[in-house]
């Protein structure tokens, strides 16, 4: 008899596949539940999976290992899909496949099994990251092969069976949830003319009803990693929860986009990412403070390089690896406090300071203690325009291409005899050549 690993939510679906997969393969089915946070972990998974016929539960909390070794390398290279996307889900999905890798190692087995369909990005993400680890696994996903059966014949299968499933009443979306965001999607919202119903929103209120007084809070950061609130340091999962809150009771973290899938098809999301927006937010701030321009420029092209690569499921990849010791590389420097107005689902970056501060006051001030040596500019500006001096002496100058302005605008032109001609475009005084 063949062993799979199953990844179990706890849900209908994958109760189901407990039996289908013993049934259909004549496999002994051994579950892993991951508790990543955001409410993720159902209550009696364990005893939900042996009721569906699993010879052993493993349910593992792996929250901390989330946050440390996912959200923050992903948060420190301020990683948005498509400039927007926090991540939350595709970020989960390494660390459970790695999971179900080292699970089935231990007990032998010779497959792995999630619940994904085959029409979203989740399915690619755990083959090809299981296949990274271990070439010789074999991933079945029964949803994909023939599982595919309706919730009510998914209800009558369990019940046939005496497998316990949860009574809840059916959701309209289809819902991901860990402790960096929330993935709503499905029903209404796949008409991206609709409005979000407010049934879509648990994390984050109605900015219209958010508190009449703005909140404020210090971010502190370590290397690039946030480290406190307020000044109090908070070990990392508590951090990522208490500023969940508090940015989602200010409305903020509210994300309504459609996307491109990695399977090709484009999708609307909601998401709800409270706690993400407002650590990118202040990361990117103190980044501006502390980085070189070079750097800044750089890192945006890593950014987004790192967000698709998360997105399509390439997190074991050689680039993705190589790009990641570079963030950490750059990070060393990102040591400070940024302070954020939380204010009717709207962020605002109000300060930040940092030792390791590249500006100067006295170079950047306009005041008597101006520092900063006005001579200098000439010689720099002619310098720097030296190429294009260049280009225009040989090549001809740019005034070649370029469409003249004045004939056209509107000018009112007073003469030392004192004459004002009315509003008439003025006459072009300057030639071509």
């Amino acid at each position: 008899m063949r062993k799979v690993i199953l990844a179990y939510s706890g849900g209908l679906d994958t109760s189901v596949a407990v039996a289908w997969l013993r049934e259909t393969m004549d496999a002994e089915v051994v579950t892993l539940t991951v508790d990543v946070g955001g409410g993720s972990l159902r209550e009696g998974v364990e005893r939900r999976a042996i009721s569906a016929g699993a010879s052993r539960a493993y349910v593992l909390d792996a929250r901390q290992r989330f946050v440390l070794d996912y959200c923050f390398p992903s948060l420190q290279a301020n990683a948005l899909y498509q400039g927007v996307y926090p991540l939350a889900t595709a970020l989960a999905r390494p660390l459970i496949a790695q999971l179900l890798v080292e699970v089935a190692q231990r007990e032998g087995a010779d497959a792995v099994a999630h619940g994904c369909t085959g029409k979203g990005n989740d399915q690619v993400r755990f083959d090809v990251a299981v296949h990274a680890l271990d070439p010789s696994l074999e991933v079945i996903a029964p949803m994909r092969v023939g599982m595919g059966l309706s919730r009510e014949q998914e209800i009558e299968y369990a019940g046939a069976r005496g497998i316990e499933i949860p009574i809840t009443k059916a959701s309209p979306y289809s819902v991901d949830n860990n402790l960096w965001g929330r993935s709503i999607e499905t029903g209404v919202l796949e008409d991206p003319w609709t409005a979000p119903p407010a049934d879509v929103y648990q994390w984050t209120v109605a900015p219209g009803q958010a508190p009449a007084t703005p909140a404020e809070v210090v971010i502190g950061f370590d290397g690039g990693i946030p480290v406190s609130l307020d000044g109090v340091r908070l070990p990392p999962v508590e951090l990522v929860d208490r500023l969940t809150a508090l940015a989602g009771s200010h409305g903020v973290g509210r994300i309504d986009h459609v996307e491109d899938r990695l399977v090709g098809i484009k999708s609307r999301e909601i998401y709800e990412a409270p706690a993400a927006v407002t650590l990118v937010a202040a990361h990117r701030a103190l980044e501006g403070l502390t980085l070189t321009k070079e750097q800044l420029r750089f890192n945006r092209l890593v950014s987004d390089e790192l967000a698709q690569a998360t997105y399509d499921g390439l997190w074991f990849n050689a680039l993705h690896r190589d790009l990641r010791d570079y963030v950490q590389s750059s990070q060393r420097v990102v040591t400070g406090e940024v302070r954020v107005r939380l204010d009717h689902g709207s962020l605002a970056i109000v300060g930040r300071r940092s030792e390791l501060s590249l500006y100067d006051r006295s170079l950047a001030t306009y005041d008597a203690d101006d520092a900063y040596d006005h001579a200098a500019a000439v010689g720099f500006i002619k310098i720097f325009g030296l190429p294009l001096r260049t280009e225009a002496a040989r090549q001809g100058s740019a005034w070649a291409w370029t469409k003249p302005l004045v004939d056209g605008i509107p000018a009112v032109v007073t003469s030392a005899g004192g004459s004002e001609p009315s509003g008439e475009p003025a006459a072009a005084g300057t030639s071509k050549g």
